[in-house]
Protein backbone atom coordinates (compact mmCIF):
# COMPACT_ATOMS: atom_id res chain seq x y z
CA UNK A 1 0.00 0.00 0.00
CA UNK A 2 2.82 2.20 0.72
CA UNK A 3 4.44 1.81 -2.68
CA UNK A 4 0.67 2.75 -4.09
CA UNK A 5 0.21 5.75 -2.17
CA UNK A 6 3.59 7.09 -2.90
CA UNK A 7 3.07 6.65 -6.69
CA UNK A 8 -0.16 8.08 -6.89
CA UNK A 9 1.25 11.44 -5.70
CA UNK A 10 0.73 14.48 -7.57
CA UNK A 11 3.11 17.65 -7.84
CA UNK A 12 4.44 16.54 -4.48
CA UNK A 13 7.32 18.96 -3.74
CA UNK A 14 11.07 17.54 -3.64
CA UNK A 15 12.44 17.90 0.02
CA UNK A 16 14.27 20.27 1.01
CA UNK A 17 16.65 22.17 3.87
CA UNK A 18 12.51 23.79 4.63
CA UNK A 19 10.19 21.08 3.16
CA UNK A 20 10.31 17.77 4.89
CA UNK A 21 9.24 14.89 3.00
CA UNK A 22 6.16 13.42 2.53
CA UNK A 23 4.88 11.46 5.00
CA UNK A 24 2.26 8.62 3.79
CA UNK A 25 1.50 7.06 6.56
CA UNK A 26 -1.75 9.51 7.62
CA UNK A 27 -3.10 8.47 4.14
CA UNK A 28 -2.38 4.65 4.25
CA UNK A 29 -4.21 4.58 7.60
CA UNK A 30 -7.14 6.68 6.70
CA UNK A 31 -7.90 4.04 3.49
CA UNK A 32 -7.61 1.38 5.49
CA UNK A 33 -10.19 2.53 8.04
CA UNK A 34 -12.57 3.42 5.14
CA UNK A 35 -11.72 0.21 3.63
CA UNK A 36 -14.16 -1.23 6.50
CA UNK A 37 -17.32 1.33 5.56
CA UNK A 38 -18.22 -0.90 2.62
CA UNK A 39 -18.63 1.93 0.32
CA UNK A 40 -16.89 3.36 -3.06
CA UNK A 41 -15.26 6.21 -2.07
CA UNK A 42 -12.83 9.00 -3.82
CA UNK A 43 -10.78 10.80 -1.97
CA UNK A 44 -8.63 13.60 -2.29
CA UNK A 45 -5.98 14.86 0.10
CA UNK A 46 -3.46 17.57 -0.05
CA UNK A 47 -0.61 19.23 1.99
CA UNK A 48 2.28 21.10 1.71
CA UNK A 49 4.87 18.02 1.56
CA UNK A 50 2.50 15.50 -0.30
CA UNK A 51 1.55 18.01 -2.61
CA UNK A 52 -2.25 16.50 -3.88
CA UNK A 53 -3.04 12.94 -3.71
CA UNK A 54 -5.97 11.42 -5.52
CA UNK A 55 -7.54 7.78 -4.66
CA UNK A 56 -9.82 5.66 -2.96
CA UNK A 57 -11.43 2.64 -1.98
CA UNK A 58 -14.22 -0.07 -3.26
CA UNK A 59 -16.34 0.37 -6.14
CA UNK A 60 -17.47 2.50 -8.63
CA UNK A 61 -19.67 0.73 -9.91
CA UNK A 62 -20.89 -2.30 -8.43
CA UNK A 63 -22.51 -3.30 -11.87
CA UNK A 64 -19.33 -3.34 -13.68
CA UNK A 65 -16.92 -4.11 -10.75
CA UNK A 66 -14.95 -0.74 -11.26
CA UNK A 67 -12.83 0.27 -8.64
CA UNK A 68 -12.40 3.76 -7.53
CA UNK A 69 -9.33 5.31 -8.45
CA UNK A 70 -10.04 9.00 -7.14
CA UNK A 71 -10.86 10.61 -10.30
CA UNK A 72 -14.68 10.20 -10.48
CA UNK A 73 -17.57 12.52 -10.98
CA UNK A 74 -20.02 13.03 -7.90
CA UNK A 75 -22.81 15.24 -7.19
CA UNK A 76 -21.54 17.08 -4.22
CA UNK A 77 -24.96 18.60 -2.39
CA UNK A 78 -25.60 20.92 0.09
CA UNK A 79 -21.54 21.80 -0.44
CA UNK A 80 -22.40 24.08 -3.29
CA UNK A 81 -23.99 25.85 -0.16
CA UNK A 82 -20.27 26.85 -0.19
CA UNK A 83 -19.84 28.15 -3.38
CA UNK A 84 -23.55 30.40 -3.49
CA UNK A 85 -22.37 31.90 -0.41
CA UNK A 86 -18.79 32.88 -1.93
CA UNK A 87 -21.04 34.40 -5.13
CA UNK A 88 -23.06 36.63 -2.91
CA UNK A 89 -20.44 37.83 -0.34
CA UNK A 90 -17.66 38.52 -3.88
CA UNK A 91 -20.74 40.52 -4.74
CA UNK A 92 -20.94 41.97 -1.23
CA UNK A 93 -17.56 43.04 -1.69
CA UNK A 94 -18.57 44.61 -4.95
CA UNK A 95 -21.51 46.63 -3.47
CA UNK A 96 -24.43 44.84 -4.91
CA UNK A 97 -25.69 42.92 -1.96
CA UNK A 98 -25.88 44.23 1.31
CA UNK A 99 -25.90 41.34 3.92
CA UNK A 100 -28.10 43.05 6.61
CA UNK A 101 -30.51 44.53 3.42
CA UNK A 102 -33.59 42.29 3.89
CA UNK A 103 -35.02 39.62 1.10
CA UNK A 104 -38.07 42.12 0.78
CA UNK A 105 -35.87 44.86 -0.54
CA UNK A 106 -34.46 42.73 -3.31
CA UNK A 107 -37.64 40.66 -4.19
CA UNK A 108 -40.46 42.65 -2.95
CA UNK A 109 -43.52 40.99 -1.87
CA UNK A 110 -42.12 37.44 -2.39
CA UNK A 111 -42.38 36.43 1.53
CA UNK A 112 -45.56 37.79 2.85
CA UNK A 113 -47.41 35.24 5.00
CA UNK A 114 -48.96 35.21 8.22
CA UNK A 115 -45.75 33.24 9.67
CA UNK A 116 -42.97 34.42 7.01
CA UNK A 117 -42.35 38.13 6.28
CA UNK A 118 -39.76 39.08 3.68
CA UNK A 119 -39.17 42.44 5.08
CA UNK A 120 -37.95 40.79 8.19
CA UNK A 121 -35.26 38.52 7.00
CA UNK A 122 -31.36 39.32 5.73
CA UNK A 123 -29.66 38.27 3.22
CA UNK A 124 -27.26 36.99 6.41
CA UNK A 125 -30.06 35.05 7.83
CA UNK A 126 -30.45 33.07 4.66
CA UNK A 127 -26.76 32.37 4.46
CA UNK A 128 -26.58 31.10 8.49
CA UNK A 129 -30.02 29.46 8.50
CA UNK A 130 -31.65 31.87 10.97
CA UNK A 131 -34.40 33.36 8.79
CA UNK A 132 -36.77 30.61 10.79
CA UNK A 133 -37.91 29.36 7.01
CA UNK A 134 -38.62 25.93 6.61
CA UNK A 135 -36.98 23.13 4.16
CA UNK A 136 -38.81 22.96 1.53
CA UNK A 137 -37.95 19.22 1.37
CA UNK A 138 -40.11 18.86 4.34
CA UNK A 139 -43.28 19.94 2.03
CA UNK A 140 -45.88 16.83 1.34
CA UNK A 141 -44.74 17.53 -2.50
CA UNK A 142 -41.59 15.66 -1.19
CA UNK A 143 -42.94 12.61 0.83
CA UNK A 144 -41.83 11.01 -2.36
CA UNK A 145 -38.80 12.24 -3.40
CA UNK A 146 -38.63 9.47 -6.17
CA UNK A 147 -41.89 10.00 -7.64
CA UNK A 148 -40.28 13.74 -9.04
CA UNK A 149 -37.08 11.85 -9.68
CA UNK A 150 -37.44 13.56 -13.83
CA UNK A 151 -38.85 16.65 -13.18
CA UNK A 152 -37.50 20.08 -14.02
CA UNK A 153 -38.67 22.15 -10.61
CA UNK A 154 -37.71 25.96 -10.63
CA UNK A 155 -36.25 27.40 -7.43
CA UNK A 156 -38.96 29.36 -7.41
CA UNK A 157 -41.41 26.73 -6.62
CA UNK A 158 -39.55 25.15 -3.77
CA UNK A 159 -39.83 28.47 -2.07
CA UNK A 160 -43.40 28.40 -2.78
CA UNK A 161 -43.34 25.03 -1.41
CA UNK A 162 -42.15 26.09 2.23
CA UNK A 163 -44.10 29.04 2.76
CA UNK A 164 -47.76 26.84 3.68
CA UNK A 165 -45.53 25.14 6.25
CA UNK A 166 -45.11 25.66 10.24
CA UNK A 167 -42.36 26.68 11.71
CA UNK A 168 -39.38 24.77 12.24
CA UNK A 169 -37.82 23.81 15.60
CA UNK A 170 -34.54 26.04 15.94
CA UNK A 171 -31.64 25.76 17.94
CA UNK A 172 -30.91 28.96 21.03
CA UNK A 173 -29.03 30.43 18.31
CA UNK A 174 -31.86 30.42 15.97
CA UNK A 175 -30.74 28.04 13.56
CA UNK A 176 -32.89 25.99 11.63
CA UNK A 177 -31.06 24.44 8.34
CA UNK A 178 -33.46 25.10 5.16
CA UNK A 179 -32.36 24.32 1.22
CA UNK A 180 -35.13 27.07 1.22
CA UNK A 181 -32.09 29.85 2.64
CA UNK A 182 -30.15 29.18 -0.56
CA UNK A 183 -32.50 28.85 -3.18
CA UNK A 184 -33.90 32.19 -1.87
CA UNK A 185 -30.34 33.71 -2.12
CA UNK A 186 -29.84 31.81 -5.69
CA UNK A 187 -33.01 34.13 -6.28
CA UNK A 188 -31.42 37.47 -5.10
CA UNK A 189 -28.30 37.02 -6.87
CA UNK A 190 -29.97 36.49 -10.35
CA UNK A 191 -32.36 39.37 -9.73
CA UNK A 192 -28.98 41.94 -8.75
CA UNK A 193 -27.03 40.37 -11.51
CA UNK A 194 -29.03 39.07 -14.36
CA UNK A 195 -28.39 35.72 -14.50
CA UNK A 196 -28.75 32.45 -12.95
CA UNK A 197 -26.31 31.38 -9.44
CA UNK A 198 -25.62 28.34 -11.69
CA UNK A 199 -24.12 31.03 -14.20
CA UNK A 200 -22.71 33.13 -11.81
CA UNK A 201 -20.73 30.40 -10.22
CA UNK A 202 -19.23 28.81 -13.43
CA UNK A 203 -18.14 32.43 -14.48
CA UNK A 204 -17.13 33.54 -10.71
CA UNK A 205 -15.45 30.17 -9.41
CA UNK A 206 -15.29 27.41 -11.78
CA UNK A 207 -13.63 29.55 -14.85
CA UNK A 208 -11.86 31.76 -12.47
CA UNK A 209 -10.01 28.67 -10.67
CA UNK A 210 -9.85 26.59 -13.81
CA UNK A 211 -11.97 23.43 -12.71
CA UNK A 212 -12.27 21.85 -15.69
CA UNK A 213 -14.51 18.74 -14.03
CA UNK A 214 -16.95 21.11 -12.13
CA UNK A 215 -19.83 21.56 -13.71
CA UNK A 216 -23.60 22.65 -13.12
CA UNK A 217 -25.99 19.60 -14.50
CA UNK A 218 -29.49 21.64 -14.67
CA UNK A 219 -31.63 19.24 -16.22
CA UNK A 220 -29.19 16.58 -17.49
CA UNK A 221 -29.66 13.43 -15.17
CA UNK A 222 -26.36 11.84 -15.76
CA UNK A 223 -22.77 12.47 -14.76
CA UNK A 224 -19.54 13.36 -16.64
CA UNK A 225 -17.27 9.69 -16.99
CA UNK A 226 -16.21 8.47 -14.98
CA UNK A 227 -18.85 8.46 -12.58
CA UNK A 228 -19.39 7.50 -9.20
CA UNK A 229 -22.13 5.78 -8.98
CA UNK A 230 -24.29 6.08 -6.39
CA UNK A 231 -26.27 3.50 -4.40
CA UNK A 232 -29.56 3.92 -1.98
CA UNK A 233 -30.49 1.54 0.63
CA UNK A 234 -34.28 -0.06 -0.10
CA UNK A 235 -35.64 -2.93 1.57
CA UNK A 236 -31.93 -4.42 3.09
CA UNK A 237 -30.70 -3.98 -0.88
CA UNK A 238 -28.21 -1.52 -2.35
CA UNK A 239 -30.00 0.26 -5.49
CA UNK A 240 -28.13 2.22 -8.01
CA UNK A 241 -30.24 5.79 -8.19
CA UNK A 242 -27.39 7.42 -9.99
CA UNK A 243 -29.51 9.39 -13.09
CA UNK A 244 -31.49 12.21 -11.22
CA UNK A 245 -32.49 15.37 -12.31
CA UNK A 246 -31.48 17.76 -9.71
CA UNK A 247 -32.74 21.03 -10.67
CA UNK A 248 -34.98 21.76 -7.71
CA UNK A 249 -31.60 21.94 -5.12
CA UNK A 250 -30.24 24.56 -7.80
CA UNK A 251 -28.26 27.06 -5.12
CA UNK A 252 -28.29 24.70 -2.14
CA UNK A 253 -26.78 21.65 -3.71
CA UNK A 254 -26.58 21.06 -7.44
CA UNK A 255 -23.17 20.75 -8.28
CA UNK A 256 -21.25 18.18 -9.52
CA UNK A 257 -17.26 17.77 -9.34
CA UNK A 258 -14.37 15.64 -8.41
CA UNK A 259 -12.18 15.80 -4.92
CA UNK A 260 -9.56 16.90 -6.79
CA UNK A 261 -11.81 20.33 -8.23
CA UNK A 262 -13.64 20.41 -4.81
CA UNK A 263 -10.61 20.53 -2.78
CA UNK A 264 -9.32 23.68 -5.15
CA UNK A 265 -12.35 25.54 -4.46
CA UNK A 266 -11.94 25.12 -1.19
CA UNK A 267 -7.84 25.94 -0.84
CA UNK A 268 -8.54 29.35 -3.15
CA UNK A 269 -11.56 30.03 -0.95
CA UNK A 270 -9.34 29.58 2.62
CA UNK A 271 -6.24 31.41 1.05
CA UNK A 272 -7.63 34.41 -0.11
CA UNK A 273 -8.10 33.63 -3.56
CA UNK A 274 -12.30 34.12 -3.89
CA UNK A 275 -12.83 36.73 -1.19
CA UNK A 276 -11.48 40.21 0.15
CA UNK A 277 -10.02 39.82 3.78
CA UNK A 278 -13.61 41.37 4.66
CA UNK A 279 -16.21 38.76 3.00
CA UNK A 280 -13.93 36.03 4.68
CA UNK A 281 -13.93 36.96 7.65
CA UNK A 282 -17.69 37.29 7.57
CA UNK A 283 -18.41 33.94 6.16
CA UNK A 284 -16.23 32.56 9.69
CA UNK A 285 -18.29 34.39 12.12
CA UNK A 286 -20.15 31.35 13.46
CA UNK A 287 -23.04 30.70 15.50
CA UNK A 288 -24.02 27.02 16.87
CA UNK A 289 -26.03 24.90 15.02
CA UNK A 290 -28.55 22.56 16.27
CA UNK A 291 -25.97 20.26 16.93
CA UNK A 292 -23.72 21.98 19.15
CA UNK A 293 -21.33 22.93 16.01
CA UNK A 294 -20.23 26.04 14.58
CA UNK A 295 -21.90 27.60 11.10
CA UNK A 296 -20.78 30.65 9.40
CA UNK A 297 -22.37 31.90 6.12
CA UNK A 298 -22.30 28.51 4.05
CA UNK A 299 -19.30 26.93 6.63
CA UNK A 300 -19.61 24.42 8.97
CA UNK A 301 -16.29 24.80 11.27
CA UNK A 302 -14.97 21.95 12.82
CA UNK A 303 -11.98 21.46 15.40
CA UNK A 304 -10.39 18.13 14.82
CA UNK A 305 -7.61 18.29 17.43
CA UNK A 306 -6.77 20.78 20.02
CA UNK A 307 -5.75 24.42 18.67
CA UNK A 308 -6.76 23.27 15.38
CA UNK A 309 -9.40 24.80 13.17
CA UNK A 310 -10.70 23.64 10.01
CA UNK A 311 -13.76 24.15 7.69
CA UNK A 312 -15.83 22.79 5.38
CA UNK A 313 -19.59 21.72 4.36
CA UNK A 314 -21.04 18.22 3.95
CA UNK A 315 -23.43 17.34 1.38
CA UNK A 316 -26.37 14.40 0.48
CA UNK A 317 -28.22 14.09 -2.32
CA UNK A 318 -31.40 11.41 -2.71
CA UNK A 319 -29.88 9.98 -5.50
CA UNK A 320 -27.30 8.57 -2.43
CA UNK A 321 -24.47 10.69 -3.21
CA UNK A 322 -22.58 12.00 -0.23
CA UNK A 323 -19.81 14.75 0.32
CA UNK A 324 -17.59 14.94 3.34
CA UNK A 325 -14.49 17.63 3.78
CA UNK A 326 -12.31 19.47 5.98
CA UNK A 327 -9.71 21.95 5.18
CA UNK A 328 -7.34 24.14 7.55
CA UNK A 329 -8.26 27.64 8.18
CA UNK A 330 -4.60 28.42 6.71
CA UNK A 331 -6.35 26.25 3.49
CA UNK A 332 -2.39 24.39 3.24
CA UNK A 333 -4.03 20.87 4.73
CA UNK A 334 -7.48 19.40 2.93
CA UNK A 335 -9.01 16.33 2.61
CA UNK A 336 -12.49 15.75 0.46
CA UNK A 337 -14.33 12.51 0.19
CA UNK A 338 -16.95 11.56 -2.19
CA UNK A 339 -18.96 8.65 -1.12
CA UNK A 340 -21.25 6.66 -3.56
CA UNK A 341 -24.30 5.52 -0.76
CA UNK A 342 -26.34 6.73 1.67
CA UNK A 343 -25.50 3.40 3.66
CA UNK A 344 -22.04 3.96 5.74
CA UNK A 345 -21.62 4.87 9.33
CA UNK A 346 -20.98 8.71 9.43
CA UNK A 347 -19.34 8.93 12.71
CA UNK A 348 -16.83 6.69 11.82
CA UNK A 349 -16.45 8.72 8.26
CA UNK A 350 -15.81 11.94 10.22
CA UNK A 351 -13.50 10.79 12.38
CA UNK A 352 -11.04 9.47 9.75
CA UNK A 353 -11.39 12.74 8.27
CA UNK A 354 -10.12 14.11 11.71
CA UNK A 355 -7.49 12.18 12.56
CA UNK A 356 -5.82 12.66 8.74
CA UNK A 357 -6.52 16.42 9.11
CA UNK A 358 -4.80 16.34 11.97
CA UNK A 359 -1.45 14.39 10.74
CA UNK A 360 -1.43 15.65 7.30
CA UNK A 361 2.37 17.39 6.96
Amino acid sequence: MALAVTASLVAAPAASATTSPCDTKPIQTALKALESVGAGIAVTVQSPSCGVWNGGVGLADRRTGRKVVGNEHSRIGSDTKTWTATVVLQLVGEGKIKLDDTVDHYLPGLIRTKRYDGRKITIRQLLQHTSGLPDYLDAPFWDDEEAHRWDHIEPLQTVQQALPLPKPDRAPSGFAYANTNYNLAGLIVTKVTGRSIGTEINQRIIKRLGLRETSWPGDQTTIPKPDLRSYVKQSGTLVDKTEWNTSEADASGELISTGADATAFWTALMTGKLLAPAQLAEMKQTILDDYGKDYGLGIEGYRPAPGLVAWGHSGSMASGHKFRNAVTDDGQRAVTLLIGTDAFNSDEVESVIGNLIRDLR
